[in-house]
């Protein structure tokens, strides 16, 4: 018997995405999987791309979840916190939702509301010191999807002086998948294709989780709905504080890090070449007329934005290789 492994919240996109790593991983054990208004339902008639996986959904309640070794938590945002706290301290778990991300109580008052849980353990292995806290933790916050695109690109360059701190501007579109699968107008495909369309522009709830992971102290933020199921592009401009090669700083930051590749100069990253993965592609340059340095950054939403990224933080808490159950390549076409 390997390490036994629950998901609540696993009727959605993560939740399902989430299922087909752990079906697939060498050493997790998937031994339940919850949801709410599915409870009852084979995990295959709510998601019929794991037909073979024999498992029904459960209630969502800790009874359900309490003898797994790990539980990961895909739930919607303030749903977590009760959860998890519900559950035995032995049990340890990763929590895909926004619950436990935000160290500061008023950040989370100010963009989330409600009562603030407590911060957990931040769940990007690829900042500076996250690997060995991970390792030791026993519950973890896993990133939001836009955080992740915006913070690998940014994070090392803040980190070495090469781009100040203020006047960051990102630029991001998402697929649907991102605004989750609850049944929503605006999310039809009629309503949908062809066409681009931002949303909470200048008030989405990630640019805290931003600021506290790249040390950016202000944030211009812009999503964009993009008629594809799954998939960011960020770009990502700041002011340079010297004559730096951005490019130079991102390939030293990342020069053991699996899943973050540097493209080549002059190659720039797509979305769909990040499909399926938990990979990141970045690219850099300085504009030519602003001086600004531009990153782009091209990942998988449900990947490494979501249910690659919780299994990545799982497999480090488990002294697992980091790899393990994730692909790093794409699919494609």
């Amino acid at each position: 018997m390997g390490i036994r492994v629950a998901v609540a919240g696993a009727s959605g996109y993560a939740g399902g995405e989430l299922l087909r790593l752990l079906a697939g991983h060498p050493e997790f054990d998937l031994v339940a999987a919850t949801a709410h208004s599915q409870a009852g339902q084979p995990v295959t008639a709510v998601h019929p791309q794991l037909a073979g996986l024999d498992l029904v959904l459960g209630a969502t309640d800790p009874a359900a979840l309490a003898d797994a070794d790990l539980v990961f938590l895909a739930l919607p945002h303030g749903q977590s916190a009760a959860l998890a706290a519900a559950l035995p301290t032995t049990v340890k778990v990763v929590d895909l939702g926004a619950d436990h991300r935000l160290r500061d109580a008023d950040a989370w008052a100010r963009w989330y509301g409600g009562t603030h849980a407590g911060a957990w353990t931040y769940g990007l292995p690829e900042l500076p010191g996250q690997r060995t806290a991970i390792a030791a933790a026993g519950r973890v916050a896993s990133t939001g999807c836009y955080a992740v695109a915006t913070t690998l690109a940014l994070a090392p360059l803040i980190a070495a002086g090469a781009v100040q701190s203020t006047d960051v501007v990102v630029v991001a579109a998402s697929g649907t998948s991102g605004a989750g699968r609850a049944a929503k107008a605006h999310l039809l495909g009629s309503e949908v294709m062809g066409d681009l369309s931002p949303y909470k522009v200048g008030a989405h709830q990630h640019v805290p989780e931003i600021k506290q992971a790249t040390g950016a102290s202000s944030l211009s933020f812009t999503p964009v709905l993009a008629p594809m199921p799954r998939g960011i592009l960020a770009t990502v401009t700041a002011v340079p504080t010297g004559d730096a090669d951005p490019r130079d700083v991102l390939a030293a930051a990342y020069a053991d890090a699996p899943f973050v590749h540097l493209l080549p100069e002059g190659r720039w990253p797509h979305t769909a070449a990040t499909a399926g993965s938990n990979s990141c592609h970045l690219q850099a340059t300085v504009d030519l007329d602003s001086g600004r340095v531009i990153v782009v950054s091209a990942i998988d939403n449900l990947g490494k934005g979501a249910a690659g990224q919780a299994v990545q933080n799982a497999n480090l808490m488990f002294d697992l290789p980091e790899t393990s159950g994730l692909p790093v390549f794409g699919v494609a076409p």
